[in-house]
């Protein structure tokens, strides 16, 4: 009885451990872990300082010219110097390029100021302070080998346009290819400073060219600037064979040399007759003036590369004048008289440039007989792509005719179809034989 009171009162004792069978030792609870000791060993790592950050130590890392030696920089010492040269090549021959188109504006503005309303790019003529035309406004940087110029505003010209063509000499790897190329073999063309300028005729269409405020074209009038159409060329001779192979138009002319003209240079024409009322004599002193910087002065009205279509043999009727530039800027003034002689051709095809319907009739059939090859070309270029749409439909109906038959009936739709191919190949063989 007392030790139930107790029991109840006086709170419970505290219970045996159990005892542990032996077959589940295994399953014993582990002992925990005892709290690992505080204090450091002898072992362990300091603690940082705080009272004072200990300096790092100079050592050799540091000091880049101990380590190095300028053998180690052999490799950049060579690429460096051939940088800097690339560089100041292309700041040379950009420099370059450019005074040479600066001089050519410079020797030829005056020359299209008085032949043209409108010279340039910048709209009406302008001028600097001494009241000289300004050549800055003549040019048009398209790149840094090709300047362009423009000029329009002419009785019996459209437009004229200029082109001036330089070296790469801001490229020195392909300046000195072309140029070594150009020096061993005779088909590589070498690096030349040459301009070319095309002036396009009116030919009778100022009233579709010109601008006229609210279309009032009734108060537009001109001559009659109309002209023959054909090829007419003068040529120096050591430019003549690739002139003709590179150019569609002078290819269907031929070759005759001329009294007027020095022996250095010859006429391609369609007739002689076109020669003798074309040929000045103050076109050939022009020409022979100009000496080796003349290439050629062609009057065209077909096209540069050989047409493949019949929509691209339409005439346009233009002049074309091609000429090397001089060393220096003095050098232009044996230039600039062929220059205004090419300026002012316009008129003398205008007033001279109407030949007789034989001369006319000649001239003509070398361009039907063209149009006729294109005709043709283009007719059977057609019945190819006929004959292979029809090829193509006859195919689609074989395909759905066997899509709708059974498996002996496709056998013997085969089967015919080889036997009716072998009847036609003996029947082929039969006619050779």
């Amino acid at each position: 009885m007392a030790g139930l009171f107790k029991n109840v009162f006086g709170g419970s004792q505290p219970s045996n451990p159990a005892k542990v069978d032996d077959d589940f030792a295994d399953f014993v609870e582990a002992p925990e872990p005892s709290p690992a000791s505080l204090v450091a060993g002898s072992s362990s790592i300091p603690a940082v300082n705080t009272q004072g950050v200990t300096p790092v130590p100079y050592t050799k890392w540091y000091r880049v010219w101990e380590r190095t030696s300028p053998r180690d920089f052999m490799q950049e010492a060579t690429v460096m110097p051939i940088i800097l040269l690339i560089i100041l090549f292309h700041f040379w021959g950009t420099r370059k390029n450019r005074r040479k188109a600066r001089d050519w504006a410079q020797a030829h503005t005056s020359a299209m100021q008085s032949e043209f309303a409108v010279v340039g790019f910048d709209g009406p003529s302008i001028s600097n302070s001494e009241g000289q035309p300004d050549p800055e406004s003549l040019l048009k940087e398209r790149s840094a080998q090709e300047f362009a110029s423009y000029a329009t505003g002419r009785q019996n010209v459209a437009f004229v346009d200029v082109a001036i063509k330089l070296p790469k000499r801001y490229n020195p790897v392909t300046f000195w290819t072309e140029t070594v190329l150009g020096f061993l073999f005779e088909s590589w063309s070498p690096p030349t400073e040459t301009y070319e300028a095309t002036a396009y005729t009116f030919d009778g269409k100022e009233k579709d060219v010109v601008p006229l405020p609210a279309n009032d074209r009734s108060s537009l009038k001109v001559n009659n600037s109309t002209y023959d159409g054909f090829i007419w060329a003068v040529v120096h001779k050591n430019y003549m064979r690739k002139f003709r192979q590179d150019r569609y138009d002078a290819s269907i002319t031929f070759t005759r040399d001329n009294n007027k003209l020095p022996n250095w240079v010859t006429v391609m024409t369609e007739s002689a007759e076109i020669t003798d009322a074309l040929l000045t004599n103050e076109l050939a002193q022009a020409i022979e003036k100009a000496g080796n910087d003349f290439k050629y002065l062609i009057v065209t009205d077909q096209p540069v590369d050989k047409p493949m279509k019949i929509e691209e043999t339409t005439p346009r009727k233009r002049i074309e004048l091609s000429v090397t530039l001089p060393s220096s800027a003095e050098g232009y003034s044996t230039t600039l008289p062929l220059f205004t002689q090419f300026l002012r051709f316009a008129d003398r095809l205008v007033g001279s440039a109407h030949f007789r319907p034989e001369v006319m009739r000649k001239v003509r059939s070398t361009r039907d007989e063209e149009i006729k090859k294109l005709r043709r070309a283009d007719e059977e270029e057609k019945a190819e792509e006929r004959r292979l749409a029809a090829e193509k439909v006859k195919k689609e109906d074989r395909e759905r005719l066997l899509r709708g038959m059974s498996a002996d009936e496709q056998k013997k739709y085969l089967e015919r179809e080889q036997q009716k191919e072998h009847r036609r190949m003996m029947k082929k063989s039969t006619r050779r034989g």
